[in-house]
């Protein structure tokens, strides 16, 4: 009897944390999402994200998605060829890179590098009490610190994917032509022929809800920290930790929302 007291015991303390920390997070979003809407703007801090995420993320998206297209043309040949289908090669690279690989690859790149940076930069403000000084000075911490971070992940999140699938899709056609003597012009045309609209839409749409998703997170578990240096770097391992997670679920659930469309 007593054993089964202490699981339900154990059991609310962890269900009270779980809905505890659901219910912080739920007030959190919704405080950042009125500030990426109400003024003032922070142009400056808007600009200096933008090339943070956009600029200085480029080469990591670039080599992960290059490298992930050629692995998926390699991979893909080999089971194809089975078949004598090796005419697929360029479908399956183009849909795998466009719709999936991209966008997840380059998010879970970006949730390392940027929501880690975020969750720290954040994370020491809030341990060294300058969050609290921004406040002194009547200003906003939200408008000031998160609402630039999560303009800049939304829009420059698509813009990385977008050349990540341009890279990817380059890097599946090396393969083909120069490893496997494919004709350049065929692979070309029929890389051409089954491109689809919605294919270039939906990796673009997941890429933005990643983006969104990574820099929520990096500013929250960075403004919740607590402790010094050790809570800073707990905020950090929690960031990507937690984006990363959110990012794996929501790509389930925008592929299933798009599959059936």
């Amino acid at each position: 009897m007593q054993q089964f007291l202490n699981f339900i015991n154990t059991l609310g303390r962890v269900m009270t944390r779980f809905f505890y920390a659901t219910g912080d997070l739920a007030i959190f979003t919704t405080k950042a999402a009125l500030a990426c809407v109400q003024k003032p703007f922070y142009f400056k801090q808007l600009y200096d994200q933008l090339i943070e995420i956009g600029f200085y993320s480029l080469p990591v998206v670039a080599l992960t998605t290059l490298f992930s297209g050629m692995v998926i043309a390699i991979q893909t040949y080999e089971a194809v060829s089975k078949f004598s289908a090796e005419g697929a090669v360029s479908m399956v690279v183009l849909v795998a890179v466009t719709r999936e690989l991209a966008p997840v690859m380059a998010a879970l790149m970006v949730a390392g590098r940027i929501g880690a940076a975020m969750a720290a930069e954040i994370g020491t403000m809030q341990v060294t009490e300058q969050i609290d000084a921004l406040v002194t000075l009547n200003t906003n911490p939200f408008k000031y610190l998160i609402a630039p971070r999560i303009f800049a992940g939304i829009l420059m999140m698509p813009i990385l994917v977008l050349i990540g699938d341009v890279l990817g899709v380059c890097g599946g056609y090396m393969v083909g032509v120069y490893k496997m003597d494919f004709n350049a012009t065929t692979y070309l045309i029929n890389t051409w022929n089954y491109l689809k609209a919605m294919d270039i839409i939906s990796g673009l749409t997941k890429a933005a809800v990643f983006g969104f998703i990574i820099a929520l997170m990096g500013c929250y578990n960075g403004f919740r920290s607590k402790g010094g240096a050790q809570g800073v770097g707990q905020a950090t391992t929690n960031a990507v930790v937690s984006a990363s997670i959110l990012i794996l679920i929501f790509n389930y659930l925008l592929t299933e929302a798009f599959f059936n469309m």
